[in-house]
């Protein structure tokens, strides 16, 4: 047997199986498992344990013989008293061992670490959390921004990692210490590691009362295969929805507002406009105007007046990006009543495309 060469090395010696197996165990690195879950707002489970100042996702070292999908979903009935089938993938992370900082007592050789999907979990799965006596003081679900002050910072990566992973799509991230080796759009403008734009006022169909001012007007401005426009902050990683708030010249027009905001900020043209619904907020006595559009063509990025990043995200995905509260899924749904209208196809899971250049439909 001869070990495993490089295309320029030349062949090595002849190896005895048990040189070739002390050679294949000298490289052996350990394995690990931990499972991403959100709850029904899009924060994460993040776990205090009595060994560590800082939180951990549930999971923990594979047994000798055990899968790494066996392992999370034992881990989950251990640690959380949840008996659950994992068997989707979101990350397999090469943790080097200098990384962690391990004693040398400990004789750390390294770790591949998968992080498998937990899923999301309502109120009433929640409720059957059962924590052991000892090693896990207590859960939390926290903002996603929130990772890297609980966790340690390569725990915190990874977590980050494997959720936009979720987000995006496209299958399992290949990392290297919780880096992505290959990163999407979402990963390069470090999106939810600032805190999602929050707004938890009441959504409501239809439109504003009679004398409310008109406010802010954003779009869901959607592409011929379901998708949506969402504009991503190059800087935070934050999204938005294309528009703004309103100006004098616009009259207390609304839809003044949503055509003129959504060139300015995202040099996109639309058609076939319909008010979605609006929200308002206790402290500021304005209507911010929800819309649907069609998208007619985008202009290309520079010559737009926002320095924001375009993208194509399913609704589905673009909610995860925001902090909307419990009424998310009312406006997902007033959404998706809207794209009917339009006699679009709704969106298959699919990556988050970025559209750098102009394009025309």
């Amino acid at each position: 047997m001869t070990p495993t060469s490089t295309p320029d090395e030349q062949p090595g010696p002849a190896l005895t199986d048990e040189e070739y197996g002390a050679l294949r165990a000298s490289a052996a690195l350990w394995a690990g498992t931990s499972v991403l879950i959100t709850n029904t707002l899009g924060q994460v489970l993040v776990q205090h344990v009595d060994y560590l100042e800082t939180c951990l996702l549930p999971g923990g070292a594979v047994d000798a013989g055990e899968s790494p999908a066996r392992a999370a979903a034992r881990e989950l009935h251990e640690e959380l008293g949840v008996t659950a089938v994992v068997d989707q993938g979101l990350a397999v992370d090469w943790v080097s061992r200098d990384t962690m900082g391990a004693p040398p007592a400990l004789r750390f050789p390294g770790e591949l670490l998968h992080v498998f999907d937990g899923g999301t979990w309502d109120d009433a799965r929640i409720g059957t959390v059962r924590l052991p006596e000892r090693e896990i003081k207590a859960i939390d679900f926290v903002e996603p921004a929130r990772l890297a002050d609980l966790m340690a910072p390569r725990d915190a990566r990874r977590a980050l990692s494997a959720l936009r992973a979720r987000i995006n799509g496209a299958g399992a991230a290949i990392l290297e210490n919780g880096v992505p080796i290959a990163p999407g759009i979402l990963d390069r403008l470090g999106a939810l590691s600032t805190p999602r734009p929050r707004d938890h006022s009441p959504f409501r169909r239809g439109p504003a009362p009679d004398g409310l001012p008109v406010g802010p007007c954003s779009g869901w401005l959607f592409a011929p295969d379901g998708r949506v426009l969402l504009l991503l902050d190059p800087d935070t990683g934050a999204a938005a929805l294309p528009g703004g708030p309103p100006v004098p010249s616009d009259d207390g027009d609304a839809l003044a507002t949503l055509i003129r905001t959504v060139a300015d900020s995202a040099l996109a043209h639309l058609t076939d406009p319909i008010r979605v619904g609006h929200l308002t907020a206790p402290a500021a006595p304005v209507a911010h105007v929800r819309w649907a559009a069609r998208l007619t063509g985008l202009g290309p990025e520079a010559a737009a007046g926002s320095r924001c990043r375009r993208i194509l995200a399913t609704p589905e995905q673009a909610v995860q990006l925001f902090d909307w509260g419990p009424r998310t899924a009312d406006h997902l749904a007033a959404v998706h009543q809207a794209r009917e209208r339009f006699a679009l196809p709704r969106a298959a899971l699919q990556a988050v495309t970025e559209l750098a250049h102009p394009v025309a439909w």
